[in-house]
């Protein structure tokens, strides 16, 4: 059976996706004809043919003035004239888009509008008015023949707003465009070689934890009361998507206090601060809301009081996370960092009768026994934690991507690459035998792992937010049937109280 069926109306248009695509197994691209009319004709032929999912390609006249010749338009919807105002989705395709950025196209995603005719002019500009980025006049016809399989519109931008279909540089343009359709080839065999029904075992707990939504809400709060700009020193929770979005709302996010005017109000982020930098807040007059997770405070807590009684605090952890930094900045010279064994081995306290030890929260639980007991090793005396440091967050979670990579072919963990805990997932599925990818988001899944995997193992890190895990399954029923299984090992019911400066009235 054809995999993927590649429509492209004229011959010069199917040409270049042909030979973008020499040589691949199970594609077929298929000549449709100009115009709604030879599409609609066509599409009822295809229709009965079998196939496993449908590409329209080819090129198209863009609306947007912000697009150039050569770039690519991946439809998030079809629409217009010849759809009697009906829209046709074009669910979920992320996964495509993303891949052709990573292969260097240029790509925009939005809305396809479809003219009965040639648009020009005054046309061009009245279908530009509600959004859509490029007009065709087959999309919608050709959309008829997916009956439901997994569908695509991708076309490239020959002409623009600027430079016309009777322009002068119309011939450039539309070399451009089939340039453009001849690169994409490979990625349109890609995306056919990751198609396919398959299980996604979710794992259960995934995403915020208590002491993310605690930080974030503060956030929050301090823009409703005092308005922006509120200055957040460094990333409040290690997520892009959660500082774009509270950026995008009046918060500035700075590394350090000299960023700052002076008298403004300012949140510490969650992973906490050294007391040389609440110092600094004072001495300069700044509001200062604290956002420390409540776990990381206690770890703050245990150094001062271990340091205070004359102990040489080992805090096993990893280099230049924030959270560290904080840490190792409430005794300088008193607290010292070990990130491996090696590191213990190293250690030469002046007492070794008098050594106590400490864990960064986000850390990967086999990797700080692992340190732990080396140091205990070394130090039989040596002092721990009253309490584990590691938090229940970041151990629920391991535990859940523990429970999930061993039936998975593979596994994706959504979070920022700056994230501690997020790694420690990757790491820990990694450690279980099954391949893992970390993943800001839906765009940097590479279609590639998905080829001839059924089962998809997913969690996400603590500062991850739910949607993006959501948008992930959506992407991933783009490519075919998916059955979603909920694997729970832990149900988290903790909370966290307000700092007094936000706290309700």
């Amino acid at each position: 059976m054809t995999r993927l069926l590649a429509c492209a109306p004229l011959r010069v248009e199917a040409r270049a996706v042909r030979r973008g695509l020499a040589g691949a197994h199970g594609v077929r691209v298929v000549r449709t004809g100009f115009g709604p009319r030879r599409s609609a004709r066509r599409a009822r032929e295809l229709a009965r043919q079998p196939f496993g999912m449908l590409a329209v390609t080819g090129v198209g006249g863009a609306l947007d003035t912000g697009l150039a010749p050569g770039e690519l338009v991946v439809a998030t919807e079809v629409r217009g004239e010849g759809l009697d105002g009906a829209v046709v989705a074009c669910l979920f395709v992320l996964l495509l888009a993303g891949e052709l950025r990573w292969v260097g196209l240029a790509v925009r995603t939005g809305p396809v509008v479809i003219t009965a005719r040639l648009a020009r002019g005054a046309d061009r500009a009245r279908l530009a008015t509600d959004g859509p980025l490029l007009a065709d006049m087959e999309s919608a016809a050709l959309a008829c023949a997916a009956e439901g399989r997994p569908f695509a519109v991708l076309r490239a931008v020959s002409d623009t707003p600027d430079r016309p279909l009777l322009h002068p540089a119309t011939v450039s343009g539309g070399l451009a465009a089939l340039r453009a359709l001849r690169r994409a080839g490979p990625v349109l065999q890609r995306w056919a070689a990751a198609a396919g029904d398959r299980k996604v075992l979710l794992a259960g707990p995934r995403s915020f934890c208590a002491g993310v939504e605690r930080a974030i809400e503060i956030v929050e709060r301090v823009l409703e009361s005092h308005g922006p700009p509120v200055y957040v020193r460094r990333q409040i929770v290690h997520n892009a998507h959660v500082v774009g979005s509270l950026a995008d709302r009046g918060a500035v996010f700075v590394e350090e206090l000299d960023e700052v005017p002076d008298g403004s109000v300012v949140v510490f982020s969650a992973h906490g601060v050294a007391p040389a930098v609440r110092a600094d807040a004072a001495r300069r007059g700044l509001d200062v809301v604290d956002a420390t997770c409540p776990l990381v405070t206690k770890v703050h807590t245990e150094a001062r009081r271990f340091a205070d009684q004359g102990y040489q605090v080992v805090l096993i952890g990893h280099a230049g996370h924030d959270e560290v930094e904080g840490t190792l900045g409430e005794a300088p010279g008193q607290v010292v960092l070990a990130e491996t064994a090696a590191d213990v081995a190293a250690l030469r306290p002046a007492d070794e009768s008098r050594v106590a030890y400490l864990m960064q929260t986000t850390l990967a639980v086999d990797e700080a026994k692992s340190v732990a007991g080396a140091l205990r090793t070394r130090f039989p005396d040596a002092r721990g934690p009253g309490s584990d440091d590691i938090c229940y967050a970041t151990t629920n979670r391991q535990r859940a991507v523990a429970a999930i990579a061993a039936d998975a072919d593979l596994v994706l963990v959504v979070g920022s690459a700056n994230s501690s805990n997020s790694v420690r997932l990757v790491e820990t599925a990694q450690r279980a035998g099954t391949p893992a990818y970390l993943v800001e988001d839906v765009s940097q899944i590479q279609l590639s792992w998905l080829a001839g995997v059924s089962v998809v193992g997913l969690t996400a890190g603590a500062s991850a937010p739910p949607a993006l895990v959501d948008e992930v399954i959506g992407a991933l029923r783009g490519l075919g049937k998916v059955e979603v299984e909920e694997r729970v090992v832990a149900t988290e019911s903790v909370s966290f109280s307000l700092p007094k400066e936000v706290r309700p009235s």
